[in-house]
Parts: structure tokens; C-alpha cells; sequence
């Protein structure tokens, strides 16, 4: 099958394209070419900004791909661009979404309003009422922010009426080559001897999907690659979505770590150590579609997958680290505080 990447060089498109490779598909990848992923020598590369993707309309005719895998269609202009591009050209778009579609999401970050959810999120949960969930945090109106909304995204690649569309919502992704911090943040204090990791109440019992980078791109890669994905929606992650402590606890077992998790009252957790979400809405995602309908299974134990992420976060240079985000006086005060309180 002959198959487009749209920006296949970073942390999960390099992963997307080898896999594909590996399965001796015939690839090319489209790209800003700022990032150059170590791929095989027969994948065709075209550096280019995708605000302009008319510009290259030659290119993709003699590419003639089937499939168009877009992983970083952020706004509905991004969306619409792609299948201006490809509309009676290439049989299908995949577009690559997000959980922080979902109502639960716009609920936990308190954009929207209303009741937590009963069960976990299947495709067909309601979506978050309010569009743009990231403006309040944009720079301007040029801020990618601004205008960044994956509902958009998902409605222009399904509803379009002459070129297909599959749309994937990622969990939490995790791995090698994942520079935020999320897990990298517990594993610190692990590695530094702390006896404890604070999580706050609601917080610790908080469920969410996560998704080993190596298998939410075996996920894409099969998305792409069968047929039967057209016109249909999938979310990605593991079967399993933890809870924040288990998640800690889980780290801490794949890292050697002795130490407990604490769950203190909200207003004694330091503030940089709990996001002002609403815990009680969880981002626990049913990923049952993508394994009944394509037979999806993860290629990469999840046990596995955890001890790779930790040894490549342990072989980082630890020299751009924010000292800000690991105030031990300030966590030893709150578990003294937390202390005197329950002998009271």
C-alpha cells in the first residue's frame, strides 16, 4: 500500500512510519524538516509547511498515495487543508485526535459543566460542549493554542462527501522520546530517595487512559493498513486505566523504588504538585472497538513498556531540569502538617 505521513519524524510519527516500513508498505513521509527521524533510505521525504500543502499538489499526484496518515492536524484549517489536498486523490484520511474531545475532559479542566460520567468513555461518549480548550493559555491569536480544537479536526475528515476519513483518540502516550515530564516528575523523587509521592485526595482515585508510545503507533499503523477503519472512530490506549496512585505505584515497583504514596487533604498538597482540575471526571477511555473491529493488541507488554520509559528518561542529561517543580522542604512540610493533623 502506498501511504502519506504528514509530519512522521517526532515522538509517535517515526514510530508510525517504521512500523509501516517494517510491514513493507511504500511510505513518504511530509514534513517541516526540523526533525529528521532515522528512517530506511527508501522512504521519499518532502520538507514543506503544511499551511501550504496546494503548493505541493505535484509531488503528491506522483506519490499517488491511497492512504494519508495526518498526525499533526491541530485546527479545522489543518483539516480542511488535508482534504482539499487529497480529495479525489487518495482513498482515505486518518486523522490522529485526542481524549480532551470528550465532555470528561472539558468537565475536568472546567471548561464545561455537569455530572461526572457513569461508565468509561466509549466513541460514541458525548464531546465537550465548548470549543477551544486551550485559548485562555494562548500567546495571541498566532499561538497554535488559539485555534487548536481536535473536535473540528474530527468533524471535517468524517463528514466529508468524497474522500474517507478514520479519526483515532490517543490516550496519554508515553515512552521513549516523550519530553514532558509527566513521568518523569515521579520518577525524580523516586531516584532521589523521597519516601513518599503526595497526590491529593480525588486526585490519587483519578482515572486515565495511557498508551505506550510503541503500541499506540502499531494502533495507527493498523488503522491505516485495513479498510475496515473507514468512517469509523477508535480510541487508542491500554485495556486497563489506572488510577493516578496505581500509576505511581506501578513506576515506583518498575524502578526499585521503597517509598509509599500519601494522599493528603487537597489544601495541603503543594500547589505545583496538583493541576486545579476536577478529579471527580475521569479520562478512562473503553478501547474495546479497535480490538473486536481490527484485532488490535499491543505489541509491547505494558510492564515492558514502563522499564523502557524509565531507562530512557534515567539516560537523560538532567541539565535543563526545572528545580522549581521538586521543592522537598515544601513536601516535607505538608506530610509534617498532614501528620500533626491526624494526631491532632
Amino acid at each position: 500500500m502506498r501511504i502519506l505521513i504528514i509530519g512522521g519524524t517526532g515522538f509517535i510519527g517515526a514510530r508510525v512510519a517504521g512500523r509501516l516500513v517494517s510491514a513493507g508498505h511504500e511510505l513518504a513521509v511530509f514534513h517541516r524538516g526540523q526533525t529528521e527521524a532515522s528512517l530506511p533510505p527508501t522512504v521519499a521525504r518532502i520538507h514543506g509547511d503544511r499551511q501550504n500543502l496546494s503548493a505541493f499538489r505535484g509531488e503528491f499526484a506522483r506519490l499517488d498515495p491511497q492512504v494519508v496518515v495526518d498526525m499533526t492536524a491541530y485546527t479545522d484549517h489543518d483539516a480542511r487543508a488535508v482534504m482539499e489536498a487529497f480529495r479525489g486523490a487518495a482513498r482515505r484520511v486518518v486523522a490522529v485526535s485526542s481524549m480532551d474531545v470528550y465532555g470528561a475532559y472539558g468537565r475536568l479542566i472546567g471548561l464545561d459543566a455537569g455530572p461526572p460520567a457513569a461508565d468509561t468513555l466509549t466513541e460514541e461518549s458525548p464531546l465537550r460542549a465548548l470549543l477551544y480548550p486551550y485559548r485562555g493559555k494562548a500567546k495571541g491569536p498566532s499561538d497554535m493554542l488559539y485555534d487548536y480544537e481536535k473536535i473540528l479536526v474530527e468533524r471535517t475528515v468524517l463528514h466529508d462527501p468524497e474522500l474517507s476519513g478514520t479519526v483515532l483518540r490517543l490516550p496519554k502516550v508515553y515512552g521513549p522520546g516523550d519530553r514532558h515530564p509527566y513521568l518523569f516528575d515521579y520518577l525524580k523523587r523516586m531516584d532521589d530517595g523521597r519516601p513518599a509521592i503526595l497526590l491529593a485526595e480525588g486526585q490519587a482515585e483519578w482515572r486515565w487512559t495511557r498508551g505506550y508510545v510503541e503500541n499506540v503507533a502499531a494502533a495507527i499503523a493498523l488503522a491505516a493498513t485495513d479498510e475496515r477503519a473507514a468512517g469509523r472512530v477508535y480510541n487508542v490506549g491500554e485495556e486497563s486505566a489506572l488510577t493516578e496512585g496505581a500509576w505511581v505505584q506501578s513506576i515506583g515497583r518498575a524502578a526499585g523504588w521503597r517509598g509509599q504514596v500519601r494522599i493528603l487533604p487537597r489544601d495541603l498538597v503543594p500547589v505545583n504538585l496538583t493541576p486545579p482540575f476536577d478529579w471527580r471526571h475521569h479520562l478512562a477511555a473503553d478501547t474495546r472497538r479497535i480490538r473486536d473491529e481490527l484485532g488490535y493488541e499491543e505489541p509491547v507488554d505494558c510492564g515492558d513498556a514502563l522499564k523502557e520509559a524509565i531507562a530512557w528518561w534515567r539516560a537523560q542529561p538532567r541539565t535543563a531540569i526545572d528545580e522549581k517543580r521538586f521543592d522537598y522542604d515544601a513536601e516535607d512540610a505538608a506530610l509534617k502538617q498532614a501528620q500533626e493533623q491526624r494526631t491532632g
